[in-house]
């Protein structure tokens, strides 16, 4: 479709921004035959989930301090006077380095949908923690949190007891759903998981962290009911995909490689794409909407989906990406929280190597606020709710999607065959996934 058309088109829908959320609607409707237009304000893909190369990284900091990028705040990049930096287009920063779990109902709608063909993924294997040095003469360290029960038998870091109690508790875990076993939890269920850990397991101090690191909290606040389905998540996803991982993680651009290879099937698909184009007025009548781009295009639609730009009533969080390979530093967002990273990423980086301490090369650090948690839906325009913050991919994300799926594709929608296509040209055998 020519580009000089959009402003003759009535589309079925028009989709605003190229996040996660509204690129994998458009993954959704690709095989609709539908009238698509995705456009998108920002001259890149991706969204508040955007991946950045250093020289990108610096427009963007750049214009976060003279314009409202809505959720991100106090960026600033610092280049220690070191040498070893490689050229800009060498990297490529995440806004959200999100780990997805290999039981994440995201990888399940990739293979499905055929897209995983299109993304590379890196297994991230164990977690560890930071242990302190217990003296002067002491060295800071990197401690394996065991997962598995060959990784609670092998470790050296903990006593026989610890041993002991930590197996009941993953054997535990692995059951927790079960009516019998919700009824030892379900009166913890609102309440913080050390409680639980503390009361029903008699867990020491350093056996709890193991196990709160394991669930990704930023603060170690969650809930049991929370904490046990997180820890359910990472135990079944325990060699689902190959021995020794439990999660995946893009290589090239995190969540942002999920989103281009969601638009990518988009346009193949037939959806126009239009970057650096996003609403500049809108007004609705019975049943269209009429958009006045900033591009200066007039587009008429039957329905709107956008992101909710909107800072929502969650905590924020400061974020340090740093370049020595590089690193993703996350904490709760507080008025010294870029200190409290930059020591961090010194603690992290003292324990790596005793007799050679790697050099951190370049750091771009940002505040994010916290976006809507709940979609709006009427009948001519749909507003999902905010990127999620956390460390690993939010499945209920998806599901605000998939409602989405169902609203612009009515007349067709049939909830068994969403996101299940065939392959649109011939594979060979070994791109098969296993």
């Amino acid at each position: 479709m020519a580009m000089g058309s959009v402003s003759d088109t009535l589309w079925d829908v028009v989709i605003c921004g190229t996040g996660l959320q509204q690129s994998l609607l458009a993954l959704s409707l690709s095989r609709s035959g539908k009238n698509i237009l995705h456009i998108d304000p920002n001259d890149y893909y991706g969204g508040a989930e955007a991946a950045f190369n250093l020289q990108e990284a610096e427009s963007w900091v750049d214009r976060l301090a003279t314009e409202d990028k809505g959720f991100f705040r106090s960026a600033s990049i610092t280049k220690p006077d070191v040498a070893g930096l490689s050229f800009p287009r060498a990297y490529s920063l995440a806004l959200a380095p999100q780990l997805i779990h290999a039981r994440s109902e995201l990888l399940s709608q990739l293979v499905s949908s055929r897209a995983y063909r299109q993304v590379e993924f890196l297994a991230v294997g164990s977690f560890y923690i930071f242990k302190a040095p217990s003296g002067p003469e002491q060295q800071p360290s990197l401690v394996r949190i065991p997962s598995t029960r060959e990784d609670v038998f092998s470790t050296t870091a903990i006593s026989a007891k610890a041993k002991r109690g930590l197996m009941k508790f993953l054997k535990f875990v692995l059951d927790y759903d079960r009516l019998e076993q919700r009824d030892v939890w379900k009166t913890f269920a609102g309440r913080p998981l050390v409680d639980f850990l503390q009361e029903h397991f008699k867990m020491d101090a350093e056996l709890k962290t193991y196990i709160i690191t394991l669930t990704l909290s930023l603060d170690g606040k969650i809930t049991t009911e929370d904490g046990l389905s997180t820890i359910y998540r990472h135990l079944t996803s325990m060699g689902h995909f190959g021995p020794g991982f439990a999660a995946l993680y893009p290589k090239w651009g995190g969540i942002s490689e999920v989103a281009q290879v969601a638009c990518r099937a988009g346009a193949v698909g037939g959806a126009v794409y239009m970057l650096g184009a996003g609403i500049k007025s809108m007004a609705t009548a019975t049943d269209e909407v009429e958009l006045e781009l900033t591009s200066g295009d007039m587009v008429k639609t039957k329905l709107l989906v956008r992101g909710n730009e909107s800072v929502g009533d969650g905590p924020s969080i400061s974020r340090l990406v740093a370049v020595v390979g590089v690193l993703y530093l996350t904490t709760m967002a507080t008025s010294n929280s870029k200190e409290v990273l930059s020591r961090a990423l010194e603690s992290f980086l003292s324990a790596m190597d005793h007799d050679q301490v790697p050099q951190c090369l370049y750091q771009l650090y940002y505040e994010q606020a916290a976006g809507v948690k709940q979609s709006r839906l009427d009948e001519l325009t749909i507003d999902l709710p905010g990127p999620s913050l956390s460390l690993s991919m939010d499945d209920l994300l998806l599901k605000h999607v998939r409602e989405a799926w169902k609203k612009v594709a009515s007349d067709t929608a049939d909830d068994a065959e969403y996101m299940i296509f065939t392959d649109r040209e011939p594979v060979d055998d070994d791109d098969e996934l296993e």
